[in-house]
């Protein structure tokens, strides 16, 4: 657990922690407490490295073996 919250940061890890702490920031600024929902799911993102990576969430076409 602690390899995958400290290891591997790219950008995309950082474009999601700081958009999620612009909406926590915002959601208290605003007092709009709806955005506090979308900044834990991008955090969650950020921290575990979740979500799509850089090739995309496509599904491969092709199956090298047969029984995949």
């Amino acid at each position: 657990m602690k390899e995958i919250i400290f290891s591997n940061w790219h950008i995309m890890r950082w474009i999601r922690l700081a958009f999620s702490l612009f909406l926590f920031v915002q959601a208290y600024e605003l007092r709009e407490w709806f955005f506090i929902p979308f900044g834990l799911f991008f955090l969650f993102q950020a921290l575990f490295n979740m979500g799509c990576g850089i090739n995309g969430c496509a599904v491969p076409k092709y199956k090298i073996n047969k029984d995949e």
